[in-house]
């Protein structure tokens, strides 16, 4: 069964967990980066649902995805698909130069414009099953 981690930071959709599991995968949810980073470190998921939030006040990066995704460099097999709200679709542009994203999906989010990128994401071939 395909693992999915699902970051929900702030929210502000409907909880897709159902679609999640309709969709096949064994879902974990958290809701802070801390907590996702010591789930990787017991074990990686095929797929991450993240939410983008821009944060100017860091001192060394720009968002709160920055470090998760540079441990995940090390593992390119995991898919993450980031939530993000339109008007920070540039500064989310510099952090997919630096980090290859699999899918981004602009607010608002539905089950609807999720589900075929989840679809995509749990079939293609390489994801561990």
């Amino acid at each position: 069964m395909p693992q999915l981690l699902a970051i929900v930071e702030l929210g502000g959709y409907p909880n897709l967990i159902p679609l999640y599991r309709k969709l096949g995968f064994s879902v974990e949810v958290v809701n802070s980066q801390r907590k996702a980073r010591g789930l990787l470190k017991k074990s990686l998921p095929d797929v991450i649902v993240a939410e983008y939030i821009f944060q100017s006040d860091f001192r060394d990066r720009t968002s709160n995805l920055e470090t998760l995704m540079a441990v995940l460099q090390r593992h390119p097999e995991v898919r993450v698909i980031v939530l993000y709200l339109p008007e920070q679709a540039e500064k989310l542009a510099i952090l997919e130069a630096r980090f290859p994203l699999f899918a981004k999906i602009a607010f608002p989010i539905t089950a609807e414009k999720l589900e075929p990128i989840l679809l995509e994401a749990r079939d293609a071939p390489d994801v561990r099953s």
